[in-house]
């Protein structure tokens, strides 16, 4: 740590990792060393959760398991097997919403090359998240099934300081609903209990800085747009 960085404020500290903090689309194959994915787990265990409850269960693969746990979604992903999630997906994306998931999306097709309206191109693109991007690590996130919403809130709660912890020790992350749209599969495929509830996953390891799908950044809408202030 910088004389710097020991002296700042813990605002500007956050600031800095919100701010450097994007999702990773493409990873090294290095794997995370142990101590540093239990650090990262550590700090995101004090996440806040609704009655403390802290129902998040996490199932984090690594080497071997990494391997094992593509081949086996992988397959299922680019078959066209219908999604099936534990939670209800959105109805639909409309107005401001489909205006921001559009420039996310047109984002990342320019910066690997995929032509506006080639839906071949975009498809195999979106398969890249059951390939984990090339991480190393792959994590599963569920909630109790009694716990409903709220259970669900409060993982994406753990989600958010899991991935500041790991961007405070340089590791990269990329949350991923992708991941839950075959619930059942992954369920199955980690023997977890059927009152378990796939809110979920992410990908891990060390950011490939070189690739193009890490050239850009999403845009965050101002202040005004999403704040009313009652006095």
């Amino acid at each position: 740590m910088t004389d710097a960085a020991a002296t700042a404020a813990p605002i500007d500290v956050l600031e800095q990792l919100m701010a450097a903090r994007y999702s990773c689309r493409r990873f090294k194959p290095d794997p995370v060393p142990r101590a540093t994915i239990e650090r990262i787990l550590s700090a995101a265990q004090k996440t806040a959760s609704w009655c403390n409850s802290q129902p998040w269960q996490v199932v984090i693969t690594s080497g071997e398991a990494t391997t094992k746990f593509r081949e086996a979604i992988y397959p299922v992903a680019a078959s066209g097997t219908p999604m099936s999630g534990d939670f209800e997906f959105p109805r639909e994306y409309r107005g401001v919403y489909l205006d921001r998931r559009r420039e996310s999306g047109f984002q990342l097709y320019n910066a690997v090359g995929i032509p506006r309206g080639d839906k071949a191109a975009a498809a195999k693109q979106a398969l890249e998240n059951f390939n984990f991007f090339g991480a190393p690590h792959a994590a599963i996130i569920t909630t109790d099934e009694a716990l409903g919403v709220y259970g669900a809130v409060d993982c994406g709660g753990y989600v958010t300081s899991f991935m500041l912890a790991a961007q405070a020790l340089g590791v990269a992350t990329v949350p991923q609903a992708a991941l839950a749209f075959h619930a059942g599969h992954v369920r199955k495929h980690f023997g977890l209990a059927d009152d378990r509830r796939v809110v979920c996953g992410m990908s891990f390891g060390y950011a490939d800085t070189e690739h193009k799908a890490n050239s850009y950044r999403t845009s965050r809408a101002a202040i005004g747009d999403v704040v009313t202030f009652v006095e």
